[in-house]
């Protein structure tokens, strides 16, 4: 299919050439390039609140939202104050700060699933660091996952599904050794027979369950609360860490994550996005027993030198604390669930296969008219769909993440107006792709 540019690229798509001689691909992440969606990618200059604009100076709401941290939008006002206050005093010092021990209380005062955090430099350290620390308290190795969740560039997460049931993991990318990926035992998402199975063979040489308590990696694949309640039952019962990877839900879906959402408590925590407020930050936490493992207390060495950098420390203060406005986490979810359900409406309407899972502000546009809770039932085919509701959204002012497996997120500066009017041209765009 041709798809016709309706509105100006090309200076991005000469930035786009021009980066191909410094960077892998001409980009710094493989989504960025666009290889899923129509035409070259486009190369922001500047965001304000729900909007932005790129070097061509075509305007977007945006509900990519830099994939998850902009909960408040972009350039939100009491953000960027704290941001240059802390700026004019210097960038970084490789010393504790002040501004680190406030993030830090104010974290573990409203979230009574942690009792100790350490502050790392993104989600994949959080997660890297999450799974040192469970091998070093259980003396275990092997890890378990699901398929269908991402936990980040990780070596030993960076692995696929081999054939049969319980498989040990196979490399899914040049360079992880296969001896790190057959360390790591991948299962399909809730199927309880087959993790009590798993577990009863191989407990005692798996040191943890890991898990996207909500899956937002690949769809949005909302999962029962009974689900992560029997993660929780089995992970006791046969003496294995469970860590819950909220780095996009974290801080998302309410203050206390999905922890709190479903009321189910992790042995570990991985934060990222949300928690730098657009700076680069994550966060592992437990409890002060898990913790006291990790050096200087314990023997689990980790360290950084950018850890808890002042600049992101007060970025991520400033965020956590407009998050702790009275109602800001219902307004989220009721823009969100206003949203969803209008593009639902429409597509039932005109007999269109999509439906909108939603979770919190968070959304996916799934293709097919059944619930979708496992990667195995996601149809690659449709994502040509999605192609061309992406570049009919391009065209008309909406900008959503360039691969129809990202989710898409709504900030505190979406207005009703924008969410209306984005509606519209979603359902637009969906005229174009269906028929």
């Amino acid at each position: 299919m041709q798809y016709e540019q309706r509105i100006p690229r090309q200076t991005s798509a000469d930035l786009f050439e021009e980066a191909k001689g410094y960077f892998p691909g001409g980009v710094n992440s493989p989504v960025r390039a666009f290889r899923s969606v129509s035409g070259p990618p486009l190369f922001i200059r500047e965001g304000k609140g729900s909007r932005m604009w790129d070097e061509d100076g075509n305007e977007f709401i945006d509900f990519c939202c830099s994939w998850g941290p902009l909960i408040h939008g972009h350039a939100h006002p009491y953000i960027q104050e704290k941001v240059m206050e802390t700026v004019a005093r210097g960038t970084s010092f490789g010393t504790p700060n002040r501004l680190g021990n406030q993030l830090g209380k104010l974290i573990l005062d409203n979230h009574p699933y942690l009792e100790r955090l350490r502050f790392v430099s993104s989600g994949t350290e959080a997660v890297m660091s999450a799974l040192r620390l469970a091998r070093g308290v259980t003396g275990k190795n092997k890890i378990l996952k699901f398929d269908g969740c991402y936990h980040g560039h990780v070596d030993s997460l960076l692995v696929k599904a081999g054939s049969g049931l319980a498989t040990f993991g196979t490399s899914s990318s040049a360079g992880v050794p296969e001896n790190v990926a057959k360390d790591t035992l991948i299962i399909p998402l809730n199927d309880r027979d087959l993790l009590e199975a798993t577990l009863a063979q191989h407990a005692h040489e798996i040191a943890c369950i890991i898990v996207e308590p909500i899956p937002a990696n690949n769809g949005l694949l909302i999962q029962d609360r009974s689900w992560l309640e029997c993660l929780r039952i089995k992970a006791w019962k046969h003496n294995v860490l469970l860590i819950f990877d909220e780095v996009i839900s974290g801080f998302r879906v309410g203050f206390t994550g999905a922890a709190g959402y479903y009321d189910v408590q992790p042995d570990i925590i991985t934060f990222g996005k949300v928690i730098g407020g657009g700076f680069p930050v994550g966060a592992y936490g437990a409890s002060k027993a898990i913790m006291d493992h990790i050096a200087p207390e314990g023997p689990v060495y980790q360290a950084g030198t950018l850890s808890a950098n002042p600049v992101a420390m007060a970025a991520g203060l400033a965020a956590l604390e407009l998050c702790l406005t009275p109602g800001f986490y219902e307004l989220q979810a009721e823009k969100t669930h206003a949203m969803a359900t209008a593009i639902e409406a429409y597509a039932r309407q005109r007999g269109y296969p999509l439906h909108v899972p939603h979770i919190g502000s968070i959304f996916w546009l799934a293709f097919g008219t059944e619930r979708i809770t496992r990667s195995d039932q996601i149809d690659a085919a449709n994502m040509q769909y999605f192609k061309t509701i992406h570049h009919e959204l391009l065209q008309t002012g909406i900008y959503l993440g360039p691969s129809g497996y990202e989710v898409g997120f709504v900030s505190a500066a979406h207005t009703v107006a924008d969410l209306q009017e984005a509606v519209g041209k979603i359902c637009a765009a969906m005229d174009v792709a269906f028929w």
